[in-house]
């Protein structure tokens, strides 16, 4: 798994279209040839995009659900939904078909923030509204999420 690390401010051509930022190209070197996935997420109204070797890694894990179990197929159904594969044009730029623009109402001021294994690629404002949102409430998710959690003798936590 590659971490991909950064927010990043950028604009989006009339077309749908957004130039990387070459810190992000640089981090994201090793997968442009493989090519990305880009979908819907789950929980916010913003897009993933998944450099191909980590859709793969989350697909192994979807393939193993029971498909004749409703709520599987459904959540399969779901998340699937609007999924397309992204390639960057050797100017680095990608673009955002328009059905997933539209669903998180990316226009021309964009983010794109890193997420670990992944990008979030937001509409400027409504990143700007979940990370405002969200600002009360981190500490008490942090303890909640990572309090329990077992660090190395390192120290780091």
């Amino acid at each position: 798994m590659n971490t991909i690390v950064g927010t990043y401010e950028c604009k989006a051509d009339s077309k749908g279209r957004l130039m990387l930022p070459v810190a992000l190209k640089n981090q994201l070197a090793a997968s442009l040839q493989d090519g990305f996935v880009l979908k819907r997420s789950v929980f916010q109204q913003c897009l993933e995009l998944y450099p191909m070797s980590e859709w793969n890694l989350m697909m192994q894990k979807i393939n193993k659900l029971n498909r004749f179990v409703k709520k599987n197929n459904d959540f399969i159904r779901r998340f699937t939904a609007g999924v397309r594969v992204i390639e960057i044009d050797a100017t680095g730029r990608l673009l955002i078909p328009k059905d997933l623009a539209v669903f998180a109402s990316v226009t021309s001021n964009v983010v794109l923030s890193s997420a670990v294994n992944i990008i979030e690629i937001w509409d400027k404002d409504l990143y700007e509204k979940a990370i405002d949102d969200s600002v009360g409430d981190f500490a008490d998710l942090a303890e909640e999420v990572m309090g329990d959690f077992n660090f190395d003798d390192n120290g780091i936590s």
